[in-house]
């Protein structure tokens, strides 16, 4: 830090969308000349915070937010964007936003161009003016010069490589010659080791001319190497605020994951059955997958049968992308076993015929037909499949409505579907009872081994203890191998047996359910555990 005065701070800021407070009264200040890092687990409040403090739509659409902003001691309430650039504030968000047509150059500067001034101005106006391209040249390479990256800015975006774009982003940023502070959300994410190390050390350079910088990063020891301070959000609230000097990675990913209600930062490991000697149901090698947001690189995993395996990891590092894979929704190669017989991929009816079953995160788009009845939609997949819930009147196969209704029934008594009957369509129920239909129509197809994607994922409280319960309940009662993804680490605490952490689209290490939280934070992080790593960072 170069500068210790105040250059921008928030005060009590409050967010709620609907009946949901994703922030309570967070409060943080950047001095001139520092890199404050904001970090916390997927759903902290961090994106919403800086949406917030840029003056994003999203948070002007939806009632605003209580708290107040300053610049300079300034009171700041941007109501758009282009407010806040005019401010001062850049911000340089997880998703690209260049046009992939344009050059380098010309998204550096987009909207910013230096033109040649023509004597027709003052009849066709400056749309007559041509563009000053010496001029721009020199300003990209000057904004990628601070940044310490070589790369050829005449080049059209679309030929680039991702660690490029990152770059144009930043410099695009950088030229605003009135930007006096930087959000920088998860800019290391896409980049290859030496990179980042590149931008890391532009950062240095960039705050030590007097920028103020936030930097959001689940890599903690990026956040060690570089910040000055360190902010952590858990459940949209600041639970810690400490210079980087005196904590640890160690400390900081307590505080990101650990639950007052956790006593030790220990799930309770009573009634927890022992698998390590079970037969192995389900053996994947060097698993890839293109997906996107959560592509896989080099995945191998064994899971056991009877266990209930875990796949933990912040958004974007693969874990969705796992299960996606295997039960061929997604482009994926490598090689799987299923109780000792290969089981080729890319081909979801062999993964259902063989007694694999896959509840998707996404109910309304790949898991319900919504314009479909409650009991079809659950006996759906079985119908298709086994030819369950037919019948047979000479020659001819109809579908059994009667069978479909009693198993409908069935279920929802076991599950406490809220509807008005089994003939309700599935498109009329709240997003909580939505998800137990997916369920149900996993059950009825009676599975070897269940994936579940984000069980609980937007609904309430009450609905997520009954769909976990159902899941441990379905596990032992049967026998179901399953494998829960979920971004709530302490819901598969909760369930689970064994918890694999995917970090970068790798398996970054297996933990018992039971281990710390603290050694979770640090897996999640891309921190590995050395010796301590309980089943190491494979099978």
């Amino acid at each position: 830090m170069t500068d210790n005065s105040t250059l921008f701070r928030c005060e009590g800021i409050s967010k709620s969308f609907g009946e949901s407070q994703v922030l309570s009264d967070v409060s943080f200040s950047v001095g001139a000349g520092e890199v404050v890092a904001l970090v916390g687990e997927n759903g902290a409040g961090k994106s919403t915070l800086m949406n917030i403090c840029f003056g994003m739509p999203s948070i002007i659409n939806t009632g605003g937010y209580s708290g107040r902003l300053f610049l300079d001691d300034q009171h700041a309430n941007f109501k758009s964007p282009k407010e806040a650039l005019e401010a001062g504030i850049g911000m340089v968000h997880q998703e690209f936003s260049l046009i992939p047509g344009f050059t380098g150059t010309e998204n550096i500067l987009l909207n910013r161009e230096p033109v040649i001034s023509s004597v027709l101005e003052s009849v066709f106006g400056p749309r007559i003016n041509a563009l000053d391209r010496p001029k721009m040249e020199e300003r990209s390479t000057a904004a990628l010069g601070k940044l310490g990256v070589r790369l050829d800015a005449g080049e059209p975006v679309s030929r680039m490589p991702v660690g490029h774009k990152q770059f144009l982003e930043i410099a695009r940023e950088i030229d605003r010659s009135q930007t006096r502070l930087l959000v920088l959300d998860e800019p290391t994410a896409v980049l290859t080791e030496s990179e980042a190390s590149i931008l890391i050390e532009a950062i240095r350079k960039l705050a030590s001319s007097g920028l103020g910088i936030i930097f959001i990063s689940h890599r903690l020891r990026e956040v060690m190497e570089l910040c000055d301070k360190v902010v952590v959000l858990r459940d949209g609230h600041k639970v810690a605020e400490m210079p980087t000097s005196q904590t640890s990675v160690r400390e900081i990913a307590s505080y990101m994951v650990l639950r007052d209600k956790q006593k030790g930062g220990e799930a309770d490991s009573g009634g927890r059955r022992d698998f390590s000697n079970a037969p192995i149901a389900l053996k994947v090698r060097d698993l890839w997958v293109e997906m996107p947001g959560e592509r896989v690189n080099n995945v191998s995993l064994d899971v056991r049968e009877g266990e209930i395996l875990g796949l933990a990891g912040l958004a974007g590092q693969g874990k969705l992308g796992i299960p996606a894979g295997i039960m061929g929704l997604k482009l994926s190669g490598g090689s799987m076993e299923f109780y000792g017989r290969n089981l080729p991929l890319n081909n979801p009816r062999q993964c259902l015929e063989s007694g694999l079953a896959f509840v998707s995160e996404d109910r309304r788009g790949v898991g319900l037909l919504l314009d479909e009845t409650i009991q079809m939609n659950i006996a759906f997949s079985a119908l298709q499949i086994k030819k369950d819930f037919l019948r047979s009147i000479g020659p001819f196969k109809l579908v059994d409505d009667a069978a479909m209704e009693e198993n409908a029934m069935k279920y929802i008594d076991l599950l406490a579907i809220k509807c008005n009957s089994p003939l309700q369509k599935a498109g009329h129920l709240s997003g909580g009872n939505q998800q137990k239909v997916c369920l149900a129509k996993a059950f009825t197809m009676s599975p070897k081994l269940l994936f579940v994607s984000e069980p609980t994922r937007g609904i309430d409280v009450g609905a997520k203890e009954l769909v976990l319960n159902s899941l441990r309940r379905y596990n032992q009662d049967s026998n179901t191998t399953v494998v829960v993804t979920s971004s709530e680490l302490e819901e598969l605490r909760s369930v689970c047996h064994r918890i694999a952490v995917i970090n970068e689209g790798r398996v970054a290490g297996i933990l018992p359910a039971t281990a710390p939280v603290e050694d979770f934070g640090l897996l999640m992080s891309g921190e590995g555990l050395g010796d301590d790593s309980g089943e190491g960072a494979g099978k």
